[in-house]
């Protein structure tokens, strides 16, 4: 008897995805525990295995369609069989997909510079844009993944040749296509008194939003604006711990950063102040008695927090060594549910790009997150004297109903003094 194959939940946040890869075709058989599909959740790609037995009678999507969570994406039986009764009970179709449109853009739009041109054009390029994605169907023939490769590389499809049956855009031409040169300005100009007008195009193009740039959406969204957030700034002297890092890693089998050393000191300032390590359930407030360390991280599609659980058992090394496995899976899109949940305070470190202080905004379910600027070299007073010093701000967001001002004051004393005297994270 024929088995629907529905789209699991391959997370705690995820509510629809998008198949990426097929890795069986119709006809072909199947066996319990295969992986069927690649699948791009909110957090990642992710192998999606099939529990039925039999023959692959049917996909309900094609590559780079997305459907929600629960939905029926494949049929497994006996070769031949009816299953038509299995989908009119149950009809399943893909995510819509973000119409055209010739409106101003979004926030999240990437925009480009359109290619100058000699004369003006007479149609308007919001007008033919809508035009070819109107008349798509009928005048464009291509593949869902070719579809989605030229909209993550910026490529426009209608720029390509086909290469498929009847001219039909399939991946390899994206993977090869190479954008015509630019067409060269005029050779020569008239120099007058008067301005020169220089004619052009006006140019944009858009994105679906990712699985996981809809989570973000969603989730801090709902943070800022439930979360009554506000904002501690403290200035630390990072003279002593640049020192002891540097010492350390002279005998470190792995390089510690300065990103591992703040872990380190926010987990042990944790632990002395446990009111912190909460929280809000909207009738209760949770307080945590282990700690595990959310660390952003950025991919290309957006953000990823991995935990460090229990970092305030851990050693300096350990913490590195996991927070740099941690890093390469992200890129690698391989984390897996486990690695990204059960957080219960995050660090947001943006000094590696020169930032010197910012706001980050609180990811739940923490009551906290702390956001780390750049460690710059200036001056300051050391028993009196004017001295060079190295100095590092951070910010702690805290959320009101959980935290008020002197116990985020107090955890910010707390880390300062775990920083400026680093060998109390050894006692």
């Amino acid at each position: 008897m024929a088995e629907v194959v529905r789209l699991p939940k391959m997370s705690d946040t995820m509510t629809e995805g998008v198949i990426v890869k097929w890795n069986y075709k119709v006809g072909d058989s199947v066996k319990s525990g295969d992986i069927l599909a690649e699948v791009e959740t909110d957090k990642a790609t992710m192998d999606m295995e099939v529990y039925a037995k039999g023959t692959l009678l049917h996909l309900a999507l094609q590559e780079g369609e997305a459907a929600p969570v629960d939905s029926i994406i494949a049929v497994v039986g006996a070769p031949g069989e009816d299953f038509s009764s299995l989908l009119s009970a149950a009809p399943v179709s893909a995510a819509p997909a973000a119409p055209a449109t010739a409106a101003p853009i979004p926030a999240a739009a990437t925009v480009i510079a359109a290619e100058p041109i000699a004369q003006p054009v007479s149609t308007p390029v919001a007008e033919s844009a809508t035009e070819e994605s109107t008349d798509s169907d009928e005048r464009l023939k291509a593949s869902p993944l070719a579809k989605k490769l030229a909209q993550d590389k910026g490529i426009d499809i209608h720029q390509v040749n086909g290469s498929g049956e009847n001219g039909r855009i399939v991946k390899k031409d994206i993977e090869n296509f190479t954008p015509s040169a630019a067409k060269p300005a005029p050779a020569s100009a008239a120099v007058t008194n008067t301005a020169v007008v220089v004619s052009g195009t006006e140019g944009f193009h858009e994105v679906n939003v990712s699985q996981m740039r809809k989570t973000i959406a969603a989730r801090l969204g709902e943070s800022k604006f439930s979360a009554p957030h506000f904002y501690l700034t403290l200035e630390i002297n990072m003279d002593k711990a640049t020192v002891a890092r540097e010492q350390m890693n002279t005998i470190s089998d792995v390089k510690i950063s300065m990103n591992d050393l703040v872990i380190k000191a926010s987990a042990a300032a944790l632990r002395k102040n446990p009111n912190i390590n909460s929280s809000w359930l909207g009738t209760k407030i949770r307080y945590n008695h282990h700690i595990h360390i959310g660390v952003a991280m950025a991919v290309e599609d957006g953000l990823l927090v991995p935990v460090v659980r229990f970092a305030d058992n851990k050693s300096l090394s350990q913490i590195s060594s996991e927070v740099k496995e941690y890093g390469k899976k992200a890129k690698e899109k391989k984390l897996q549910p486990q690695d990204w949940s059960g957080n219960t305070f995050t660090i947001s470190n943006l000094g590696m790009f020169g930032i010197d202080e910012f706001t980050a905004i609180i990811n739940p379910p923490d009551a906290c997150i702390l956001a780390v600027g750049t460690v710059k070299d200036t001056v300051g007073v050391v028993n009196g004297e004017i001295k060079p010093v190295k100095t590092m701000k951070v910010t702690l967001s805290c959320d009101h109903r959980v935290v008020d001002g002197t116990m985020g004051a107090q955890f910010l004393k707390t880390l300062k003094e775990y920083l400026e005297e680093p060998y109390r994270l050894l006692i």
